[in-house]
């Protein structure tokens, strides 16, 4: 019986830790992603009361209510994509996804949690006629993102 080489064994077992490398990767950068999106939102969030407090008329006023709740929306999807972004790392464990499925489902998190929250507040910056901005445009794709994400990860969660 021929006797495998160090090389081979360490090589093989480089191979093995790679998944669980990649599992761990992933885990970590959605725990990152989720808590620098709760920063960022709930700081914007943060801006918005002080707006209120300090009655700014650019935010308050009747003429700018498109902006108001725009900008309320893209604080709260960004806040709730925080959290789905934190619980998609705690569950990652638990789901039986490959990893490509789990690849496509944090891509598409990750990008819905960009796009929506960005195409409501952009959409709140500039608006027309009571009309939000063109940057609302970024809502319906980052939506359709969100849905696949949930999708990828809930059959990840069927009993096979």
């Amino acid at each position: 019986m021929a006797k495998k080489s160090p090389a081979a064994a360490a090589k093989r077992e480089r191979s093995e830790d790679a998944p669980v490398a990649q599992h761990e990767a992933l885990v970590r950068r959605h725990l990152a992603f989720g808590w620098w999106a709760l920063a960022l939102f709930t700081t914007f969030g943060l801006v918005l009361e002080a707006g209120h407090g300090l009655k700014l008329g650019w935010y308050l006023d009747l003429g700018n209510a498109t902006r108001r709740l725009s900008f309320t929306l893209g604080h709260a999807h960004g806040t709730l994509l925080g959290f789905a972004n934190i619980a998609f790392a705690l569950s990652l464990e638990h789901a039986r996804l490959t990893p490509v499925a789990a690849a496509r489902a944090s891509l598409a998190l990750r990008a819905a949690t960009i796009m929506m929250p960005l195409g409501f507040i952009l959409g709140g910056v500039a608006f027309y006629a009571g009309d939000p901005g063109f940057a609302i445009a970024l809502v319906p794709p980052g939506a359709l993102l969100l849905v696949v994400a949930v999708v990828i990860i809930a059959r990840g969660f069927q009993k096979r």
